[in-house]
């Protein structure tokens, strides 16, 4: 049973190979849609498609007949079956449900044609209440059919009549095939229109037949295959849809002609352009001391301004606190005068008011009180004296012995605020017998400063911790001291260029990237360096270091 229905299969196929070498297949084609398919001046049928499918029944051995009409009447033909294939059709999903497709034989785009002085549309949804006109029973006539685009559709017979209309004054839009609308703006000389958006992604264009006609189908898809593998489908590809730019102008004779001069002329630039890329090297260099300079005056004002600021209000917080200063141990002197009498009247009447509250208790909570203002008004004096020591204007060149650990501890003082409001879990450990250093205390305390804040800004929460050790380096030289972080670290492509200036990742928080430079600048004055790593699990660890001083040692 099964050799007799092979043998059945094989007549049926021998019969329709028969058939095709015998019979004329009927070709509709779009009389109109250059360069792809059109009739010549001569009124015969020409174009690309045209001369791929006479190359196809060259070597298939088909006898072919061409009938060329509108787009819309050869499509319908080939719907009533009054031809058997159409040599070039967009492929989609709904036309798949009526017509069989070979192997695209080229790629077309869809283009957005508009005046050139009209308004722009680049998208499909820009199309939304605009007059647009397409080619009747085209693919963007379908589409525009089967989608909600919101456009007034207008046809054409052809994609030269959509163009004409469209140049005339006519219609917003025009959405039609994006080779054949080049081919004819410049045939017809159609000079006030141009393209302004391919919505579309590349659609396949190839033979169609009507479904059940796999056959025929298959016969131009074979020949095709063999114009590809012998490289003929490709020439006449070449010559047909070849650049619309190059069409009739010599370029390649032009460019041999050109060819000496040019290389002279890149000989001369590549010259002036090294010459000039050296002298802007030079300026840019030049360019960008200058700026740092400039940025390092404007800073060295804004911290004289600054100093002055904060002389001036110390002075004013410095009276009220030396007057509590004074007055506190004298109204602590009176409580303890005070106190013998109240409590023998205490024993003899009982309790009694006083100050609003009862004596039982006033009297363990007003020494506990005046002890507490005490210690503020000491602790405030301690802070106005170490904000004018480090607001006081000093020489750079001053050499002054100085110690690390009281450097960091009036750091931490100054910073106390600021570390609150940021992290609960703040620590130091100073190390004990730290050799002095020689050089400029403030300003180390300027870098010092400089690092906390930046560590405190890149925590994300108050759970997060900061942790300061000094330590010393024997062999080296050096003391230091590092500031570890739990923060959101520092990219490993920020690493090598955190110490460039005006570099920063908080520029929009007015950042101005010159703390780290300026304080790299200043350590390197100390003998010493500033290092930058990753801490583990996650964080920051800075590591400053400078030079002792021999005479400490």
């Amino acid at each position: 049973m099964l050799k007799s229905n092979w043998l059945i299969s094989a007549f049926f196929i021998c019969f329709s190979l028969q058939s095709f070498a015998t019979e004329t297949i009927v070709i509709g084609g779009d009389y109109s849609y250059p360069p792809y398919e059109f009739i010549d001046e001569n009124g015969q049928p020409s174009g690309y498609n045209v001369e791929l499918t006479r190359a196809i029944a060259e070597v298939m051995g088909m006898k072919i007949e061409f009938k060329m009409d509108r787009w819309s009447v050869v499509r319908d033909a080939l719907k009533n079956g009054e031809i058997d294939a159409l040599q070039g059709m967009v492929s989609s999903a709904e036309r798949g449900k009526q017509f069989l497709f070979s192997p695209p034989h080229a790629i077309v785009h869809q283009s957005i044609f508009a005046r050139r002085d009209d308004s722009r549309a680049t998208t499909l949804t820009e199309l939304k209440d605009r007059q647009v006109v397409v080619q009747k029973n085209g693919i963007m006539h379908d589409y525009l059919l089967q989608n909600n685009v919101g456009a007034i559709i207008n046809t054409a017979e052809t994609h030269a009549d959509a163009l004409r209309q469209l140049s005339a004054g006519k219609h917003d839009f025009a959405l039609v095939a994006n080779l054949p609308g080049l081919y004819l703006e410049q045939e017809l000389g159609l000079n006030n229109i141009m393209p302004v958006g391919q919505p579309f992604q590349a659609q396949q264009y190839g033979y169609a037949v009507l479904q059940g006609n796999e056959a025929l189908l298959a016969r131009f898809s074979e020949g095709l295959a063999i114009l590809n593998n012998t490289g003929r489908k490709q020439e006449i590809y070449n010559k047909w849809l070849g650049s619309l730019q190059d069409r009739g102008v010599p370029w390649r004779d032009i460019g041999k002609i050109t060819f000496w001069a040019s290389v002279l002329l890149l000989i001369f630039l590549s010259v002036a352009v090294i010459w000039n890329r050296l002298l802007k090297r030079e300026v840019n260099k030049r360019t960008r001391e200058l700026h740092i300079q400039q940025q390092q005056l404007i800073q060295a004002d804004k911290m004289t301004s600054l100093g002055i600021l904060v002389s001036g209000v110390a002075h004013e917080i410095n009276n009220p606190t030396g007057l509590l200063l004074l007055n506190l141990p004298i109204i602590q002197d009176a409580w303890r005068d005070c106190e013998l009498t109240l409590e023998e009247r205490f024993r003899e009447q009982g309790d009694f008011d006083l100050g609003g509250l009862p004596y039982s208790q006033m009297r363990e909570e007003i020494p506990a009180l005046l002890d507490d203002m005490h210690n503020g008004a000491r602790r405030i004096k301690r802070i106005v004296n170490d904000l004018k020591d480090f607001s006081r204007q000093e020489d750079d060149d001053i050499q002054e012995a100085f110690n690390l650990n009281d450097v960091v501890n009036t750091t931490t003082r100054l910073l106390d605020n600021n570390i609150n409001k940021y992290t609960d879990n703040f620590s130091t450990r100073l190390a004990s017998h730290l050799p002095d250093s020689s050089g400029n205390a403030q300003r180390i305390e300027q870098v010092i400063i400089n690092l906390i804040v930046n560590a405190c800004q890149a925590l994300d929460d108050r759970s997060s911790s900061i942790q300061l050790k000094t330590f010393y380096l024997p062999t080296q030289n050096l003391v230091g001291l590092d500031i570890i972080d739990q923060g959101h670290g520092i990219d490993p492509q920020d690493q090598p260029r955190l110490i460039d200036p005006f570099f920063t990742t908080r520029r929009e928080h007015g950042g101005t990237g010159l703390g780290l430079s300026i304080s790299s600048g200043i350590v390197k004055t100390h003998g010493g360096q500033l290092e930058f790593a990753a801490n583990q699990p996650r964080g920051t660890r800075v590591r400053m270091t400078i030079a002792c001083n021999p005479e400490s040692l």
